[in-house]
């Protein structure tokens, strides 16, 4: 009898502790789906650490070879209805949705996914220390960033945001230039000049899997924020609560019986 006695403040300890475990990290996945017939896609792993960072993994295929392609995390925390843009977004008509048509869909930059360095709206036209895709149009991408240089809301808005990878090839010559769609309005609206079109047109997007288009509650289940985390704090507290009573009514009745 004293075995289960000295067994259940064990099985309360190990049961409490758990939630901590599972609680380390969260992930979110993306699918990046073509946009303006640029052929490309890919698949990309947002990670929330334990101590607050995000890590970000992409792979892309099908993009503009040997170039920078500029990429973001866009969206909002404030409850906007954001979301990937289809070809009615191309206002224009010239039949390709450039950044200023996609943005009021998508949303604004939230965090820029460069190489290193700044990550903030600034750096948004940073191609300097954006990822390259490879000969074969293959793009990789591995960052870990600081949880104190995220934009406040971007842990418990993750899946509201999305990704967007900028960089087509409008005619068919491996290579960014003006002869394609001309000099970039974006560009030049930021006081850089002689930045082909093609350079900050989107190339790819994707909206996190499973989540609700303007979907922004957080703050657990009874919110719906879709969060897995909550969930799993939910089963362990509740679940594991009531596993310990078990084990307490088990072992108090194995001591009247004994007795």
């Amino acid at each position: 009898m004293k075995r289960i006695l000295f067994a259940f403040p064990a099985v309360a300890a190990l049961l409490l502790a758990t939630p901590s475990a599972a609680l380390a990290d969260e992930s979110v996945h993306v699918k990046l789906l073509a946009l303006n017939n640029s052929g490309a896609s890919g698949n990309a792993t947002l990670t929330v650490t334990g101590n607050g960072d995000l890590k970000v993994s992409i792979r892309s295929t099908g993009l503009v070879p040997n170039s920078p392609h500029a990429q973001h995390l866009h969206g909002s925390t404030g409850g906007m209805d954001f979301h990937c843009p289809d070809m009615s977004a191309d206002k224009n008509g010239n039949g390709y949705v450039s950044t200023e048509e996609g943005m009021p869909v998508y949303g604004d930059i939230f965090v820029s996914l460069t190489t290193k360095g700044d990550t903030s709206k600034a750096s948004g036209l940073a191609v300097d220390r954006m990822p390259v895709a490879d000969a074969k149009g293959n793009l990789k991408y591995d960052r870990t960033i600081a949880g104190a240089d995220l934009p406040p809301g971007t842990v418990e808005h993750l899946k509201d945001l999305h990704i967007v990878e900028h960089g087509v090839d409008a005619n068919g010559n491996n290579k960014y230039d003006l002869d394609g769609l001309g000099e970039s309005t974006l560009a030049k609206s930021a006081g850089l000049s002689g930045i082909p079109e093609e350079a900050t047109d989107p190339a790819t997007c994707g909206m996190v899997s499973g989540a609700a288009v303007g979907s922004v509650p957080v703050g657990g289940v009874a919110t719906g924020d879709g969060s897995t985390r909550d969930r799993a704090a939910v089963w362990y507290y509740a679940g594991g609560a009531a596993l310990l009573m078990a084990v307490a009514v088990v072992a108090f009745t194995r001591r009247r019986i004994e007795r």
